[in-house]
Formats: C-alpha cells, structure tokens, sequence
C-alpha cells in the first residue's frame, strides 16, 4: 500500500529508460487496484506487464469493496498475486480461499503468481517443507498439476521479511527445490519450466547472488521495487544470470 499518482509515474518513467532496461528479463509491476488503470497506460507498448496484488475469489457481484478477476483483465492486468504473506497473516485467507483465488484468476486468462512461506515459529519449529507443502497442495488439489503450467510461484520466507534475520541463499534454494520437486513427482515437464521466483527481502545486494541458485528463477520483490536504482539492478542482476 505505496505510492501517488506522482510517485507512480516518475518510478515508471525511471525504469522505462532505454539505457537500462534489459528486455531479456520478464517484468510486472503490481501497483495497488486504483493506480492500476493509470499505470497501465504508462506500459503500455512496453516490456513491463501490469499485475494486480489481489483480486476475489468470486465473479461480479454484490460483494462491496472487492475487485473481480474480470475487472483486472479489463484495466489491462495480465498478472495477479494470490495468497500473498500479508494476505494470509493479516486478512486470514487461508489455504482453501487461496487456492480459490488461484482458480478464478486463471478462469479469467489471469497469470497468478500464487505465494507460499513460513512464518518465523514454523521455521524454528522444523516445519518449513509441511507449511510450503500444505499451500501448494491446496491448488493442485483444486485446479491440478497442469494449472501450473500457466502460473508463477513466489517463496515468501515471512521470517525473513522485516525481522533482522536474512535467508541465505542456500536456505532460499533448498526451499525451491523442494516446491520443484513437489511439482515434478506430479508432471516433470510442468516443473522444469515452473519460474519459482524468492520474495524474502531480495534487494540490489543479494539479488545476484539469490539468482545464481539453480532453482531460483527471479524475484518477487518488496521494499526495493519503491527505488528505480535499486529494482534496476535487482533488473540487471536476474539480466546476467
């Protein structure tokens, strides 16, 4: 929940210079739902797509305050986030309504980009693999294994994300691994072209490092995304892997 009218547009105006945009890398930005439409025309003919951080579980309707996934695809998304660390720490979605999200999202011609992680206490308590697990199982039990086929996964690491505590690399791979293994045991193929992107605290000083892991494929990126110089070499940084 960042940004102005003013703030989005010198950002994009930022990192649509010629000089640095690397156009080999994939990119979206997700700004939040009312900037979506405005930012969207400033991509437009751009190599930047636009996302959406969050849409309902349910078609058009009364249901007063949310956004339909058919709304984003009309504003020009073509990506949304589902089941993102705050929206299940703080607004309680829990697995079932991610894994809904997830399903009304690709009805629609939605990309989602479906979040997973541990909290701090589920790391320190061993359960890492069985919390990653029980979140992507939930979405293959609803839309199966082919699903993801044509979705993008994110590892959130919530210990890692404003607590003083980093995630190594290695720790950041070893949980990709898993989540591409997971997928693999279902449909190989379908795994080996999952982009399974690392969303704990990736910034310019430990992106390249982060990439450089076999199975991580990007980032999602938080904080650093506010400041051009730092998203575009986080940009450069995915560029040279």
């Amino acid at each position: 929940m960042h940004g102005s009218r003013v703030e989005n547009a010198a950002l994009i105006d930022a990192l649509l210079q010629p000089a640095t945009l690397d156009e080999s890398v994939e990119c979206l930005v997700c700004p939040p739902f009312v900037y979506l439409s405005e930012v969207g025309r400033q991509l437009a003919g751009t190599p930047i797509a636009l996302g959406a951080q969050n849409l309902c579980a349910e078609g058009p309707g009364a249901f007063t305050g949310e956004v339909a996934a058919s709304m984003l695809v009309d504003v020009g998304c073509r990506y949304v986030l589902v089941g993102h660390s705050e929206r299940r720490v703080i607004y309680g979605e829990n697995d079932a309504l991610v894994a809904r999200k997830f399903a009304m999202a690709q009805s629609r011609g939605l990309t989602p980009v479906l979040c997973v992680g541990e909290q701090l206490a589920e790391r320190d308590g061993g359960q890492t693999e069985a919390v990653v697990a029980r979140q992507l199982d939930a979405v293959l039990a609803l839309s199966g294994v082919a699903s993801l086929a044509n979705a993008v996964v994110a590892y959130e690491p919530v210990w890692a994300i404003g607590t003083g505590r980093t995630a190594t690399p290695e720790q950041a791979q070893q949980v990709h691994a898993f989540i591409r293994g997971r997928v693999a045991a279902l449909d190989a193929s379908i795994a080996a072209r999952l982009r399974v992107l690392y969303g704990g605290s990736c910034k310019a000083g430990n992106a390249a490092e982060l990439f450089s892991m076999p199975d991580v494929d990007g980032g999602l990126i938080g904080g650093a995304s506010l400041k051009a110089e730092e998203f575009l070499a986080i940009w450069s940084a995915a560029a040279e892997v």
